[in-house]
């Protein structure tokens, strides 16, 4: 472990008893005070840990008796001599625990109301509480030790990558917006009545003309900001690891990136990396786990199973097959459920987007199932050779368009491997999803998306009779069924950066309009390139073991967006709207 990230650190002299004898002033927050009726002691805390304090009011009698009046959060500062103490009262779990400072002189440097919580203890704290008194929350061990870790992960990074030949380049926050996959926050421009910047949702176009510029290996800890709904591990303003390199393949990326990680992981206590990453190609990923970031530390594989029911009379199923959908399946095992959590599993399916959810027990050569009745013998035989039915497992099956129905049983197997628990303690599993489609059909607004983004470039040609068909450069990284990173190799020539735009329904002059710039410089000798970017809050949280984003960022938002120490987002003065020219209607848009 790096001393940075050793509990008490700055305080290794002390157990070693190093200054012993000699006379010190230390500073800090009162954590505890315990009289002692005679001796007062005082574990005195910083951001390194503790150091007992001791006031005796035979040897310092008018410190003695200022020490009466210290309460919880004071700060203080002691003139005294480190000490050793007594051998019954040696704390082994406390780095300074052979050691206390005989207080000599003391001043108290600021008084503390009463904190909202308390400070000095591992008690649970409604998370609103904290945030809305986060300067006392980053007080509290845990959060400390999480933004000591944030601060070693970001340093070895940089000495990876700067040991590596990356330079690190600032890209703008003020920009111009862009599509990427999520709403834009913009900002009005006073000198352009009208016009708006967009903060950056990633520096994706920038960091592509550096490597049109010739800097061949950029890197930068970037802010960055998306306008979405939030979740425990998406925030408004976040930050990643972006980097770019030229003259690359996907494995050049790949391999450059896991050297990184092991170096990373070996300075902080990640897993080890021994060897290459597993791979798995995403429509794999998609086929046996539902979802293009697998949890790999487990089983419950889903089956497609409609080969077997191709000619079933029970009409959910070929009904879902015929309209060119799937019936899929798992098996969760040997299991014995009551029938209200069998009900509370359908309920489930159905919240994530399913019609419903078929439930099933082997039991002897069929089922145990409200559905049995309606298929053959043969039909049970097959289902239950494909799905590796034993007696007494629990089979369950969606019937309904192959995306949907995979991705619900996708979420199911999470929940039921948690349930069961059947995630094994302490392992860890990483693998890069690769092979990626390069779009996707939006059946709500009839058009192709990017899977990636529109500038991730095809593997080979694209055909623009069949952009469906198209394979993408591109790469993901996922831990533990989390995502941590994602990227690719990008489209260097502008005819093909084009061809891209016009499957994605972006025509000429709309693209010269937004893209102009990019397709200019592409135009003037672009290297092939290509890079990734990380979610650094992610890559600490999991880490940290911590359950949220939000428990390694110094400041964060809500759930809804807020910043609930400051009040942000708030009104601002009726004169800087008129400065932007800009009217607020408080009951919607005008005409509405």
């Amino acid at each position: 472990m790096p001393p940075e990230l050793r509990p008490n650190a700055c305080r290794d002299t002390w157990a070693g008893h190093a200054l012993e004898g000699a006379q010190v002033r230390v500073a800090g927050w009162v954590h505890r005070r315990r009289d002692h009726g005679g001796l007062v002691f005082v574990d005195l805390r910083d951001r390194t840990g503790l150091v007992q304090v001791v006031f005796n009011p035979e040897a310092a009698p008018e410190a003695h008796a200022r020490s009466h009046e210290l309460r919880s959060e004071w700060v203080i500062s002691v003139r005294g001599e480190v000490v050793p103490r007594s051998p019954e009262t040696v704390n082994p779990d406390m780095p300074t625990g052979a050691v206390e400072v005989r207080a000599t002189e003391i001043d108290v440097l600021a008084r503390a109301d009463t904190p909202a919580f308390p400070v000095d203890e591992e008690t649970q704290v409604d998370e609103a509480l904290r945030l809305r008194h986060r300067y006392l929350d980053l007080r509290r061990e845990p959060m400390q030790r999480h933004l000591v870790l944030r601060h070693v992960v970001t340093r070895a990074i940089r000495d990876h990558l700067n040991d590596a030949g990356f330079i690190d380049v600032e890209t703008p926050i003020l920009t111009r917006s862009t599509p990427e996959g999520a709403r834009d926050y913009v900002v009005p421009a006073r000198m352009q009545r009208g016009s708006f910047y967009a903060l950056p949702q990633s520096p994706q176009l920038f960091k592509q003309l550096l490597m049109v510029a010739g800097f061949e290996r950029y890197y930068q800890i970037a802010r960055c900001f998306r306008d979405e709904d939030l979740r425990a591990d998406r925030q408004p303003d976040f930050t990643q690891l972006d980097l770019e390199m030229s003259f690359v393949s996907v494995d050049d990326v790949i391999e450059l990136n896991e050297r990184l990680l092991a170096h990373v992981f070996g300075r902080v206590g990640g897993p080890a990396i021994d060897g290459p990453i597993e791979r798995l190609a995403y429509d794999e990923a998609m086929d046996r786990f539902g979802t293009d970031r697998p949890d790999l530390r487990f089983g419950l594989e889903l089956v497609d199973v409609s080969p077997a029911l191709a000619e079933t009379e029970f009409k959910v199923f070929r009904g879902a097959i015929e309209a060119g959908g799937a019936v899929r399946g798992l098996n969760a095992g040997r299991r014995e459920l009551p029938r209200s959590e069998l009900d509370g599993l359908i309920e489930r399916a159905q919240e994530l987007g399913a019609k419903g959810l078929v439930w099933a027990f082997r039991e002897g050569a069929g089922w145990r199932s409200p559905t049995a009745k309606f298929l053959s013998a043969a039909e049970l035989a097959e289902l239950n050779r494909l799905l590796g039915a034993e007696q007494g497992d629990l089979l369950l099956l969606v019937a309904d368009r192959r995306r949907v129905a995979g991705a619900v049983l996708g979420q199911l197997r999470v929940e039921l491997a948690e349930r069961f628990e059947l995630v094994p303690e302490g392992e860890d599993r990483l693998a890069w999803i690769v092979d990626w489609p390069l779009l996707e059909w939006n059946t709500g607004e009839e058009r192709w998306d990017p899977l990636h983004h529109p500038f991730t470039a095809p593997a080979g040609e694209l055909d623009p009779s069949h952009p469906g068909a198209a394979r993408a450069l591109a790469y993901d990284l996922v831990w533990n069924g989390q995502e941590m990173g994602g990227g690719s190799i990008r489209i260097h020539r502008a005819d093909v950066q084009q061809a891209v735009f016009a499957a994605l329904g972006i025509d000429a002059a709309e693209a010269e309009a937004r893209f102009g710039f990019l397709l200019e410089a592409l135009r003037y000798g672009a290297p092939p390139h290509g890079g990734i970017a990380y979610g650094l809050d992610r890559l600490v949280q999991r880490l940290a073991g911590a359950d949220t984003i939000r428990d390694v960022i110094a400041f964060p938002k809500t759930a809804s967006g807020a910043d609930a120490l400051t009040g942000a987002p708030a009104p601002v003065e009726e004169m800087q709207l008129k400065d932007l020219g800009i009217a607020v209607h408080k009951h919607g848009l005008a005409g509405h």
